[in-house]
């Protein structure tokens, strides 16, 4: 009979990619790991990893292991979120990552929520937090860094996931087209109606670091309306994007979420003829969403998602 700690170590070797970083993982030495490896091979008669060089690699016998134990370790997790709630779980502590937006709009109020309920009733949930964009967020999920992972993806750039998660959506949000009002004016645009991106095939653009998925989001877009866009300023902060808009430096493409509150300045925003939509999901691993202390945060950041979307209007 195959034993389960020593598919956890195939499976983190898998994930983590080398004998040290999957030791320092699960929190054992490396000749631990190549123990327990050693000792797999032998229940299993074949041979999981080979050596290439100075790196171990999964054979196809170990691949084939590695995706029966995802399936595996998610049942075990669910069993023991299921026993977990038997005896009355929901303290703990959660590792979350999310992009800026949604730490602004979602992770922030929900927070909030968390300390004014542990005032009020006593319970207690801690969050540690560190904000990522989805690809590293999702990465950081792999190798089990953290617990839940808010990440989005677009209509024009939809979203992967890795195996052995689980993933629901939080909410899905129009993608707008800010110009200054001067701009708008000159195009023959009224406050609020919908336009032809082709339109800007001219215009100056101004978008998040080529690093973002929102940069290629905008790449996409604006090659699906026949244009390469032309663009002066950079920033992976939607609030200085918006700020530059109103100075009339140029055109931006903005996700609803990513605006403030208070806009800071005159912005005329438009939905586009050809929509793009973003869609933001949680993510976690697979069996650990029964967890009393995940499911609670589950609960908290859906109903922060739905504040989002009545609080901000459709445009």
């Amino acid at each position: 009979m195959l034993d389960v700690r020593r598919l956890r170590v195939l499976q983190y070797l898998a994930t983590h990619g080398t004998v040290a970083a999957a030791a320092e993982a699960l929190f054992l030495t490396a000749p631990a790991i190549s123990q327990q490896l050693a000792a797999l091979e032998r229940e299993v008669g074949l041979p999981v990893v080979e050596r290439r060089g100075r790196t171990l690699h999964l054979t196809p016998v170990g691949e084939l292991l590695v995706s029966h134990a995802e399936i595996v370790l998610s049942n075990l997790a669910a069993a023991e979120s299921d026993l977990e709630a038997i005896r009355g779980g929901g303290r703990g502590l959660v590792r979350v990552t999310a992009f800026a937006s949604a730490a602004r709009a979602l992770i922030a109020p929900v927070w909030k929520q968390i300390l004014d309920d542990e005032g009020a009733t006593g319970s207690s949930l801690t969050l540690e937090f560190v904000e990522q964009e989805p690809e590293a967020a999702l990465e950081s999920l792999r190798r089990r860094d953290v617990d839940l992972a808010v990440v989005h993806g677009y209509t024009v750039l939809p979203r992967d996931f890795p195996g052995g998660c689980e993933q629901t959506k939080l909410l899905e949000e129009p993608v707008l087209l800010a110009l200054h009002p001067e701009h708008a004016s000159r195009m023959g645009l009224k406050p609020g109606e919908s336009v032809d991106l082709a339109r800007l095939f001219d215009s100056v653009w101004l978008t998040p670091g080529p690093e973002t998925s929102c940069y290629e989001m905008i790449q996409r877009a604006c090659g699906a309306a026949g244009f390469v866009p032309t663009v002066r300023s950079r920033s992976s902060d939607f609030s200085v994007l918006a700020s530059l808009v109103a100075a009339g430096a140029g055109a931006a493409l903005l996700p609803r979420m990513t605006l403030p509150d208070t806009l800071p300045g005159p912005i005329s925003l438009h939905r586009l003829l050809h929509p793009v939509t973003r869609t933001v999901y949680s993510v976690t691993p697979s069996g650990t969403s029964r967890r009393p202390d995940i499911r609670h945060l589950l609960e908290l950041l859906h109903q922060a998602a739905e504040t989002v979307v009545l609080r901000k209007q459709p445009i």
